[in-house]
């Protein structure tokens, strides 16, 4: 199983958005099952996901210390990916999560904000000795800032080559449950969430576990999960 944590210190910079189109685009690619984590106390992406008809992805409801048994039930389960959103903030339950990465994926608005801001979250990703890219997210094209960031961004790691577009789609679609590849009709925004997940799912295909994880007692049947300490929507079930 591997496992994507999407982290950023500044606030409004597009985690839960990037959480749930990567994760949604990676069932589409037949990449699953996939499973969501939502780490935030604000509950942005549970509330995204409680709106969402859609089966999959799954939707585990764990707390962070628990996530390191949480994914070994996960995992024996057949989950192939899990998505794990976190809030914006850097403390010591953040670098729990990301110590469990596979990849963490820092999104950035192109703006001096936060562009500022992504320092501090490199210094604990690279502390923590996870391999981590960037995602230029909201950005006008052909804007000068956009060129900028881009420079910015590329001195501090591994920029993706796909940069997704201000556009409203991404926000709307997020209101009812779904993503901009379940709206009706094709669009440059699904291309983009469709070209970046192929970009992530050839980086993850290189990257080895960071750590072995902890060996539990057999799993229960599957009807009996939410007893066990994992709650889940089973649509892998």
């Amino acid at each position: 199983m591997k496992v994507i944590v999407v982290a950023s210190r500044k606030g409004g910079s597009g985690k839960t958005t990037l959480a749930g189109h990567l994760a949604v685009q990676a069932e589409l690619a037949g990449a699953g099952p996939v499973a969501l984590v939502d780490a935030d106390p604000q509950g942005s992406l549970a509330d995204w996901w409680n709106n969402r008809a859609a089966e999959t992805p799954a939707f585990v409801h764990t707390s962070v210390p628990d996530l390191p048994g949480d994914m070994v039930r996960l995992r024996d389960l057949g989950v192939k990916l899990l998505v794990i959103d976190t809030p914006p903030a850097l403390s010591s339950a953040i670098a729990d999560v990301i110590r469990l990465s596979d990849l963490v994926v820092i999104p950035s608005r192109p703006s001096p904000h936060d562009l500022r801001s992504v320092g501090a979250t490199v210094e604990l990703v690279e502390h923590l000795g996870r391999p981590l890219v960037f995602v230029l997210n909201g950005a006008a094209p052909r804007a000068r800032i956009t060129n900028e960031a881009i420079t910015i961004l590329s001195q501090y790691g591994m920029l993706a080559p796909v940069i997704f577009h201000q556009r409203v789609d991404f926000a709307a679609s997020m209101i009812d449950g779904r993503t901009v590849m379940e709206l009706p009709g094709k669009s440059r925004s699904a291309y983009e969430v469709s070209e970046l997940w192929r970009y992530l799912n050839n980086r993850l295909a290189g990257v080895a576990r960071p750590m072995a994880l902890p060996t539990l007692p057999p799993l229960p049947p599957v009807g009996r999960l939410a007893n066990s300490g994992v709650s889940v929507r089973s649509g892998f079930s």
